[in-house]
């Protein structure tokens, strides 16, 4: 059963992208926050004043994930590229194929221009970005028109070649019109070096001489052109911003860090496609004693089984033989692996941030477990202290029988060990020796069949197909003290002494209390052992009813009835259904079968002539 108090209780108060899930772990939406913790948990307050599809999404929330980033940009990145990725069904914005700009230099061309495109292509052009930020991109591109008088038409110019008048921008000093085809290129590309160099980062004598500008008018009380310079600065600055979660080189990598406590360790992995981050992994180890043999260990086996080998593992540590280990997985690569350990740069920040989601997974592990051992061993000693048990019921087994006015009866077995299912070794039983409805007697043969088999097991140990050597260390009947009853019964037949306890359930046939020694005990509903007594309960029942239920369906599906003309297989459920077996329709009259809808003389004639002939 999903928690939000629980899981809101570890989200941290950090940028980051959350993924929802549904029952079947599907991916339903995806979202940024500049902080989990505050976002997230609006989704779960009143939902009054929340939009239909929103209340819609929540009410199939039943799991969510987080990958935390360094700031709100890098999780607005990371959020449309697994959009794209996974799509999930709840999510609009940022759900179409658009790319982010990139300012591309056309250097292919004997006059370059520049421009913004949302698509790189190998033809020669140089590219920068992506940007997140369009605004940015086109007030770079007009400070760019500013700054250097280099042309914006499409035209096809070449020096010597003149190919039609100046354009507006020529007359009001943008452009050196090399359409007139008098500018020497040497002239042209000084202008491009320039832009170059401002889009590679090398821009402070640029922002510099802006800002002598900005100080002069600002002092000349021209304040609309400081703005204006201001804004050109600020435009400068936010084409600047680093991104460590998407890159323009386009390489395929994975970051590969890791974080341990006193527990174990838990491992991270960024998988990095075409330069973006589509998603992450982290790995749960107890034992981490040796953080460079674990290391080693995980990095063959994972790639052993993996389709799919990145050239480049990005690692937050040096670990022992990694030429070896390079080798080896440039032999599985088909062509170099590079495995590296960054000491500066953008790769270390990736790392850093691998590291940073690695703690806070181990957190998460070691609430987890924190929560399981409350649910199971907490739930345990619960029910040890309330019935007063002399030990721990370490393994539970539980009885119930299904049927349906005593027609195919069966009886189930299901097992609880440290307070999870063990259903391996559940059981089920077809009752053999009790004719109609009596659910006591069906309990009696369940259990005395269940300890027959546990005697003659237990002196044949060596025996494979062994399955009820074991005893429990308490019973729980699904029932009140009469099931109670007939199981200590048993248990007195054959000299064993283990306690007994009956589900009580309440009028509208849920868990409500124990019966044990002769008394009702009632347990608190927010308890860990009455959610564990509930979910054995419902377990136990469950698996009755399916095994009733298959043996229902074969009776109905094959059986003599397919014999006769004109009964096909709604009018043969009909006839199981209101006859309840097949001895019972043999022995019915003409006028019982034709009570049974569907069922009219002519077919009724024919089935008794069937039984009878």
């Amino acid at each position: 059963m999903f928690d939000i108090n629980e899981a809101l209780k570890n989200l941290p108060d950090s940028p980051g992208v959350y993924v929802m899930k549904d029952e079947n772990g599907e991916i339903i939406y995806i979202g940024k926050a500049v902080s989990l913790k505050n976002r997230v948990r609006q989704y779960f307050q009143n939902s009054k004043n929340q939009h239909p599809k929103v209340r819609a999404m929540v009410s199939q929330i039943k799991e969510f994930e987080y990958i935390l980033t360094d700031n709100e940009l890098e999780a607005l990145i990371l959020e449309c590229n697994l959009i794209k990725k996974h799509k999930p069904k709840y999510n609009i914005l940022l759900k179409d194929d658009k790319h982010y700009p990139y300012i591309k230099v056309t250097l292919n061309e004997e006059y370059p221009r520049v421009l913004m495109v949302r698509k790189l292509e190998k033809d020669g052009a140089k590219y920068f970005g992506p940007f997140t930020d369009v605004s940015a991109v086109k007030e770079t591109l007009m400070l760019i028109k500013k700054l250097f008088k280099i042309r914006t038409c499409n035209r096809n110019v070449s020096f010597g070649i003149e190919v039609g008048r100046p354009c507006l921008n020529y007359h009001i000093g943008l452009c050196l019109a090399p359409c007139k085809g008098d500018v020497k290129r040497e002239t042209y590309m000084q202008m491009i070096e320039g832009i170059i160099k401002l889009l590679n980062g090398k821009h402070e004598e640029i922002i510099k001489e802006l800002e002598d500008k900005m100080l002069k008018a600002s002092e000349n009380l021209e304040f609309e052109r400081a703005a204006e310079y201001r804004d050109q600065i600020n435009a400068i600055r936010k084409i600047q911003q680093k991104q460590k979660i998407i890159s323009s080189v386009l390489e395929d990598e994975d970051v590969i860090a890791l974080a341990r406590d006193e527990n174990g360790a838990c491992l991270q992995m960024f998988y990095i496609r075409g330069g973006k981050l589509l998603g992450s992994k982290n790995f749960y180890f107890k034992d981490a004693d040796d953080i460079d043999e674990l290391l080693s260990q995980f990095i063959v086996q994972y790639y052993t089984s993996e389709e799919y080998i990145p050239r480049d593992i990005v690692l937050q540590r040096d670990i022992p033989e990694i030429s070896i280990i390079e080798s080896y997985l440039s032999r599985q690569r088909g062509s170099k692996v590079k495995i590296r350990v960054p000491k500066k740069g953008d790769k270390l920040d990736l790392v850093e941030m691998a590291k940073k989601n690695a703690e806070a997974a181990l957190n998460q592990v070691k609430a987890k477990i924190i929560k399981e051992r409350q649910k199971t061993f907490g739930a345990l000693e619960e029910l040890k202290a309330i019935l007063g048990l002399e030990k721990l019921p370490i393994r539970i087994e539980a009885y119930d029988i299904s049927n349906i006015s005593g027609v195919d009866m069966v009886g189930s077995m299901v097992v609880f060990e440290n307070g999870r299912e063990a259903k391996k070794e559940y059981r089920r039983f077809k009752i053999k020796n009790v004719k109609g409805q009596n659910d006591y007697d069906a309990l009696e043969e369940v259990l005395r069949r269940r300890f027959n088999r546990y005697f003659e097991e237990i002196k044949n140990k060596d025996n494979p197909k062994n399955k009820f050597n074991k005893l429990p260390d308490l019973i729980l009947m699904d029932g009140g003290i009469g099931q109670v009853n007939v199981a200590l019964k048993v248990l007195e037949e054959f000299g064993l002494n283990i306690e007994v306890a009956g589900m009580v359930k309440d009028e509208k046939h849920k868990t409500r209390a124990l019966v044990f020694n002769g008394d009702e005990i009632s347990i608190l509903k927010d308890s860990n052992s009455f959610k564990l007594i509930y979910k054995i309960q419902e377990e136990v029942h469950r698996f009755a009813i399916e095994y009733h239920r298959s043996l229902r369906t074969k009776s109905v599906i094959k059986s003599e009835l397919d014999e006769i003309q004109g009964i096909g297989p709604k009018r043969k459920m009909e006839l199981i259904k209101h006859f309840k077996s097949i001895e019972n329709i043999k022995n019915a009259t003409i006028e019982e079968l034709m009570m049974v809808k569907g069922m009219n003389k002519n077919i009724a004639q024919k089935v008794y002539e069937y039984f009878h002939s």
